[in-house]
C-alpha cells in the first residue's frame, strides 16, 4: 500500500508541475530525493519516543518497521530544499511555492491509500472501545497481526485517518489553482491534516510523551502553531495587494478617460 501511495502521489504531482515547465527530469530528481528524505525522516521521528522511554538499539534504527508521518513529511520538505540548493540552476526560487501546492495537491490522497495498509497491517490502532462493531469499533485476532490487543474492540483509527485524508484530498483538489497566493495550497494540506491528526490521536493507544499528549500530537500542534499564520498572513496580504492594484489601475483609467 505504501508503494501505491508513492505512485499515487508521483502522478499526480507529475502532472501538477508540468504547468510550471520544469524538466521532467528536475522533477523525477526532485521526487527521488524528496522520497529519500521522507524515509530516513520518518524513521528518525519514530525512534523519538522509544529514545526517550527506554532508549533504542542499533537493531530498531536499521529494521524496516516503524515510520512516522510527521517525520516522512519533515524529512521530504528538507530534501526538497536541499536538492533545490544545490540545484538551483534548474528550479527558481520562485518555482517553489508551486511546487509545494502540486505535492500538496496528490499527499492526502497518497496518505489514504497508506493508512488502508495500516488498517490491513493492524498497526496505529486506537484505544479500547465501548463500541461492538464498526464504525466504533474493529476487533484484530490474527495473531500475525501488528496490533497489541488482540480479541478486543478498538476504536478504528486507521480508518478515520483513511477517511480524513479523503477529505482533506477534496478540499485542496477542489481549491488547486484558485487558492492564491502559491504555496497557500501546501499550508492549507498541512493546516488540515494536522488538525486532524491532532484530534483523532486521542483515540490512538500511543504512550504519552509531554504534557499528556502523544508525541504525534505535540508535532502537529507545533507545524499548526507555525504554518496557521503564515498561510493567513499570506492570503490577507496576497488579498490587500490585489485590492491596492485594482484601484490603482481603476484610477489610471479614469485619470486616462479625463
Amino acid at each position: 500500500m505504501v508503494a501505491i501511495a508513492v505512485i499515487t502521489l508521483l502522478a499526480i504531482t507529475f502532472r501538477e508541475m508540468r504547468q510550471h515547465a520544469i524538466p521532467e527530469s528536475t522533477i523525477y530528481n526532485l521526487f527521488f530525493w524528496g522520497l529519500i528524505g521522507g524515509i530516513i525522516g520518518g524513521k528518525l521521528v519514530y525512534l523519538i519516543q522509544p529514545w526517550f522511554l527506554h532508549g533504542v538499539t542499533p537493531t530498531e534504527i536499521i529494521s524496516p518497521y516503524g515510520w512516522a508521518l510527521h517525520g516522512s513529511i519533515l524529512g521530504t520538505i528538507l530534501a526538497g530544499l536541499i536538492y533545490w540548493r544545490t540545484r538551483a540552476r534548474e528550479i527558481s526560487f520562485q518555482n517553489l511555492p508551486g511546487i509545494g501546492d502540486a505535492v500538496a495537491t496528490g499527499a492526502p490522497l497518497a496518505q489514504a491509500i497508506g493508512r488502508i495498509g495500516c488498517t490491513i497491517n493492524g498497526c496505529c490502532h486506537g484505544k479500547p472501545s465501548p463500541f461492538h462493531s464498526f464504525p466504533g469499533a474493529v476487533i484484530y485476532t490474527n495473531p500475525h497481526s501488528a496490533c497489541r490487543l488482540l480479541g478486543v474492540p478498538l476504536y478504528p483509527t486507521q480508518i478515520y485517518f483513511v477517511l480524513w485524508n479523503l477529505i482533506v484530498f477534496a478540499v485542496v483538489w477542489r481549491l488547486r489553482g484558485r487558492l492564491k497566493p502559491q504555496g497557500s495550497l501546501f499550508l492549507l494540506y498541512l493546516s488540515l491534516y494536522c488538525a486532524g491528526d491532532f484530534g483523532l490521536r486521542f483515540l490512538r493507544i500511543d504512550p504519552p510523551l509531554l504534557l499528556g499528549l502523544q508525541e504525534g500530537q505535540i508535532i502537529s500542534l507545533a507545524i499548526l502553531v507555525v504554518v496557521l499564520p503564515v498561510l493567513i498572513i499570506k492570503i490577507r496580504r496576497f488579498r490587500q495587494r490585489t485590492i491596492a492594484e485594482s484601484v490603482d489601475n481603476t484610477t489610471q483609467q479614469q485619470n486616462q478617460e479625463g
